[in-house]
């Protein structure tokens, strides 16, 4: 039997310090060695305890978790899940933490309230974070949040209104979307992304998206018009489906029954643009991230006449639902992240009715 994942806890809140300890002792896989109430404790319990994931606040005293974690991926790197207060700053904090090399992020209890449901979701999180791939070159400078420079966009006359990209990810999706975002020219068909991410930070997600892409990216309303030039990425919390209007692809945004364990879920989008039609005009792709979900919808949208791939081991932070969707034969082609956008724009992708879908997890 394998031993249990370590786990030091760092926190300045003695209440999350206990909500998180009590919450991980229901899993036998996972042993909560110590806790730490800032990272000047958490640095002599690293030593002290070598422990194999992290759990982070991001606002403590004396030092704040981004310079920790900074200091940390610069010296000593290890897993690290964080977790983040519910607001607008704390979700830029978050997402700047998974900038710098962090696998997750979990919004943190309130108050005095259990874990609940938070509870196996945080275990989940733990045991991606401790088979993550820590030695990728992700610290290096952020892009300047700023509008980018005009890029050559592709003709509209061969955009046929059934195309669309969609996009679905996990455990480490948020810079593996990024990186694949903006590296895509402007006026390409819509794109419909999932990505497991808490309420509120996918909001936060979309707008730092928005900022660096050269096309529009916005968080999914109900009813929203897919169109060439969007991006529409999943509310935290809300799957998000694609149907076929006439002429044009809507997304409906709703909830409903976790599958996988997730909600939004990457099958969610999938199967729903399979039964809407939009397959033989789609290329559909999973990124890094744990477990299974997506796979059976790239082979419900591959069997129906979709192109479609997966991230590569190599480049995966995680390498669980791209390996399921390759080895169920879900996947046409495995891919380095590196290598994604221009397969998706490539000269043939836009030339007869293809669509683009792809789908990530934090």
């Amino acid at each position: 039997m394998p031993s249990p994942i370590r786990v030091l806890v760092i926190d300045d809140s003695a209440v999350v310090r206990k909500l998180v300890t009590d919450a991980l002792r229901n899993d036998s896989a996972i042993e909560v060695v110590g806790t730490a109430l800032d990272p000047y404790i958490a640095r002599d319990k690293i030593k002290e305890l070598n422990p194999d994931v992290l759990t982070l606040d991001l606002e403590m005293p004396r030092m704040d978790g981004l310079t920790f974690l900074r200091l940390l991926m610069e010296q000593h790197p290890l897993p690290v899940v964080i977790l983040s207060s519910l607001s607008q700053r704390g979700s830029e904090y978050a997402l700047e933490a998974l900038r710098l090399g962090a696998c997750d992020v979990l919004a943190k209890p309130a108050g005095s309230y259990s874990f609940g449901d938070l509870g196996p979701k945080l275990a989940a999180c733990i045991k991606a974070a401790a088979s993550a791939r820590l030695n990728r070159p992700r610290l290096a400078p952020a892009a300047s949040p700023v509008t980018p420079p005009p890029r050559p966009a592709l003709r509209q006359g061969v955009i046929l209104s059934r195309q669309v990209i969609l996009l679905g990810a996990s455990t480490g999706g948020t810079e593996a979307l990024r990186e694949v975002l903006t590296g895509l020219p402007a006026g390409l068909p819509g794109i419909a992304i999932v990505q497991h991410i808490p309420p509120v930070f996918s909001k936060a997600f979309a707008e730092r998206l928005n900022s660096l892409c050269a096309f529009e990216v916005r968080e999914a309303v109900d009813g929203d018009r897919l169109t060439p030039g969007l991006a529409l990425v999943a509310p935290g919390n809300f799957h998000l489906m694609l149907q076929w209007s006439v002429d044009h692809y809507r997304v409906r945004v709703g909830t409903g029954p976790q599958v996988w364990h997730q909600r939004p879920a990457v099958d969610i989008l999938f199967k729903s643009a399979a039964d809407c039609g939009a397959a033989p005009h789609a290329i559909a792709g999973i990124l890094t991230g744990m477990g299974k979900d997506g796979a059976e919808g790239l082979l419900r949208l591959r069997q129906l006449g979709a192109t479609t791939f997966a991230q590569d081991e190599a480049s995966s932070v995680v390498y669980g639902m791209p390996r399921a969707a390759w080895e169920n034969g879900a996947a046409q082609k495995q891919l380095p992240l590196g290598k994604i956008a221009n397969f998706i724009v490539r000269p043939s992708a836009f030339v007869s009715a293809t669509t683009v879908c792809a789908t990530a997890s934090i």
